[in-house]
């Protein structure tokens, strides 16, 4: 029997087991996180207006006794994800000296998942980890090793599609539940523009006109109006998504294909846009931006992109950095698109005409780009 010589090696085994377990069980995670947002846990904790105990939480949630330590492991490992904080509070009906007990408070983190706030992100966390979009990861490695002969028009499909039979888009269409839940995620992740427009207002100082390209049932239009008077905004989407919306003097909804028309306009906004389709998509979309931006001898026309710019060097925040490849390959799983890094942007913007481009990080994960004819 062969037995390891060294502990050193016998420890470097075992942490790489540890390593590897703990890669595996990683989606706990996301279930754990995607639980306490559908029992309302974060909710129930700022209701109480003070630090809650596991009994206090049990009651409020309506757990059945057997269940509370199950509770309790559950609350544990999103304490150990600092979704939420331990604190001590004093034991009611104690004798002699007071004891404490455990109890539960929020984190910036929680204070997001709140669903009286605009910028609430519990439907964003449920709509990701809704089983529509868990199942493609299942088809993840038979994607990779096939190929586009089953696919008369060569056209590459993405393991939602073969998972589903439908690109994402039209599962929407064919399942209105799901449709809008994912459509309500990606307006709740608008939202979080209002917290931003303030600091980036200089962006926008000189345009007249704005087109939000993919602009929904237009969030971010309407916070741009209301922070830049003046500027008018049409929001260009597909036909279904803007039939029926109400309009303002500043905020207009124009029905239609980025692919064949984007209205004219001093600039094109594109949030979120382009890592959703390849490479060659993104181009047709820029040159329909860049031949919207060049009449009337436009001289302030530019394209506003807000989108993750991946580092090629690792990024001072290890989180941040892994989140952006997670985005990635989500990208690659659920729709066509990619996370990209500058050099990629850039071939982009230079493949499609435009010869000058500006990169600022801000945003989070997120960065803004102004691109200029």
């Amino acid at each position: 029997m062969h037995h390891l010589g060294h502990s050193g090696e016998t420890k470097e085994m075992f942490q790489a087991q540890s390593h590897l377990y703990s890669l595996t069980s990683i989606f706990v995670s996301s279930m754990s996180l995607k639980c306490a947002v559908q029992l309302r846990i974060p909710d129930v904790i700022n209701d109480h207006k003070q630090p809650i105990t596991l009994l206090e939480l049990a009651s409020a949630l309506r757990i059945h006794p057997s269940k509370t330590t199950c509770l309790h492991r559950l609350i544990r490992v999103l304490v150990h994800l600092n979704v939420f904080a331990e604190t001590l509070v004093p034991k009611h009906g104690g004798g002699g000296e007071e004891e404490e007990v455990k109890a539960y408070v929020l984190t910036p983190s929680s204070s997001l998942l709140l669903s009286d706030k605009a910028t609430g992100l519990s439907p964003f966390i449920v709509a990701m980890l809704d089983p529509a979009l868990v199942a493609p990861w299942h088809f993840l490695g038979d994607w990779l090793q096939g190929n586009r002969e089953n696919d008369c028009s060569n056209k590459l499909i993405s393991p939602f599609e073969a998972a589903h039979g439908l690109n994402l888009w039209d599962y929407g269409g064919q399942n209105p539940e799901f449709g809008r839940a994912f459509n309500g995620a990606m307006a709740i992740d608008s939202q979080m523009m209002n917290l931003v427009i303030k600091d980036c207002k200089h962006i926008f100082q000189g345009l007249n006109t704005l087109v939000d390209v993919g602009g929904g049932t237009g969030t971010v239009a309407k916070t741009i109006s209301e922070a830049c008077p003046g500027l008018k905004c049409t929001v260009l989407d597909l036909p279904h998504v803007v039939a029926g919306l109400p309009e303002s003097e500043n905020v207009k909804f124009v029905g239609g294909d980025m692919f064949e028309f984007i209205p004219p306009s001093d600039a094109i906004l594109l949030k979120l846009m382009l890592h959703a389709w390849s490479d060659e998509d993104c181009v047709k979309v820029l040159r329909r931006c860049r031949e919207a931006i060049a009449g009337k001898n436009n001289e302030r026309g530019k394209v506003i992109i807000i989108d993750i710019v991946i580092s090629e060097t690792e990024d001072d925040d290890a989180e941040a950095t892994a989140t952006k490849l997670f985005f990635d390959m989500l990208m690659m799983t659920v729709v066509t698109g990619r996370e990209r890094t500058k050099k990629e942007w850039e071939k982009l913007f230079s493949e499609a005409g435009f010869r000058q481009h500006k990169i600022t990080p801000m945003f989070g994960l997120r960065s803004l780009i102004e691109v200029f004819p």
